[in-house]
């Protein structure tokens, strides 16, 4: 996870006196997860961070499920989601279960005339296409193609994107999304082996401070519900904070690949972990060196997990008349492999220039009424030969 960070003014001591030039108090906020027990922020607010003024209408966002038992490879073409001009109708949720939702978006305007907060859930926002800013009381976050960014639930923020043209995977994570346990130490600092470190880290910046007072509307989400919440400070009021908890993005480009002699398992690609499923990154690599090498992968019983992979960009050995955007979803209980022809077609090859999101859960997925309007019926008979 990321370590500490700080920006802004602070006091010397937690906890303590800290004022505002003319002598009232800045208000403190512990931003805390697990109640007092893991990470946390603490952030000194111009305002206390409570003044509501009004609540407006309720609206559901909960996904409309299809069916939860199914046993059938799926693929959906992701970029036949409508473009929308309002951020939170353009997340069309398309595989989801109590674990975490993943949701496909082409948002067309910026975040500009409200505020947005995951009660619920940290997400993870995928940058396939467009780019901007992200903004929230902890400073700003640049973003572009290829960028993860790590929102934790609570946050208050906005995206700002540079224009009309933009592709987002979303996944909802019930629990934290963090990096994989194997690759840190037991201080928390990413290890030799990780394939990425702190400096591909980006962290908040430009921390700027709001001292406005109005009607400043939130749409805070729980439980499948959007509440419209209206304060009457401005979100984004922090003079300064500090600590363990803030949203921070890391670049699918900057994962180096683990490779070996011979084809190396999934796990080699994990990139985050959370409860009950992973987040891997196929990214261009050297094939495996062994002379008699298959750099295609084998045949796989999927026993235990779901596999969901998102094509981003490149050529992949293993599929045929795959597109960008593109999602197959591999349920457990079935086997899945390469398509016919690939196997030999791969052998003797380098390297491979594939850019791919995968995601494996153990739990079942469930697939809604948005993932079937965009579903390739005859996917699963792609391995006849």
């Amino acid at each position: 996870m990321p370590q500490y960070h700080k920006l802004g003014e602070i006091p010397h001591k937690r906890h303590t006196q800290f004022r505002k030039p003319n002598g009232e108090l800045y208000a403190e906020e512990l931003f805390s997860t697990h109640g007092f027990s893991n990470v946390y922020s603490l952030i000194y607010h111009l305002y206390p961070p409570t003044i509501v003024k009004e609540l407006g209408p309720v609206i559901s966002r909960e996904p409309k499920i299809s069916h939860k038992r199914f046993l059938r490879h799926y693929s959906l073409r992701g970029f036949q989601v409508t473009p929308e001009d309002d951020y939170i109708l353009s997340k069309k949720p398309v595989l989801v279960n109590d674990d975490l939702h993943i949701s496909l978006a082409a948002p067309k305007k910026s975040i500009s005339n409200y505020f947005l907060k995951n009660a619920d859930a940290d997400e993870m926002i995928f940058i396939h296409e467009g780019s901007g800013v992200m903004r929230s009381l902890y400073g700003s976050i640049e973003f572009e193609y290829g960028d993860y960014l790590i929102i934790p639930r609570g946050t208050i923020f906005q995206l700002e994107f540079k224009d009309e043209n933009n592709r987002l995977l979303i996944v909802e994570s019930f629990s934290p999304i963090e990096f994989p346990r194997r690759y840190r130490n037991e201080y928390g600092q990413l290890e030799e082996h990780a394939p990425f470190c702190e400096r591909d880290v980006k962290r908040p910046k430009d921390l700027i401070t709001h001292d406005e007072q109005g009607d400043f509307k939130v749409m805070i989400k729980k439980q499948g519900l959007v509440y419209e919440y209206i304060y009457g400070t401005h979100p984004f009021d922090a003079i300064g904070w500090d600590g363990n908890h803030y949203p921070w993005a890391i670049s699918i480009h900057d994962f180096e690949p683990i490779t070996g002699r011979v084809h190396q398992p999934p796990p080699v690609h994990q990139t985050f972990e959370a409860r009950n499923f992973v987040i891997c990154s196929f990214v261009p690599r050297m094939y495996d060196y062994h002379p008699q090498a298959i750099p295609a992968p084998y045949n796989h019983s999927n026993i235990d997990s779901d596999e969901v992979l998102y094509y981003v960009d490149g050529e992949f050995m293993s599929r045929k008349n795959v597109e960008r955007g593109q999602i197959t979803l591999h349920p457990a209980g079935i086997p899945h492999g390469p398509h016919p022809g690939t196997v030999e077609k791969s052998i003797g090859k380098k390297e491979t220039h594939e850019l791919a999101v995968m995601i494996d859960t153990f739990r079942p997925l469930w697939l809604t009424e948005e993932a079937l309007a965009i579903s390739s019926d005859d996917y699963y008979k792609s391995w006849m030969v």
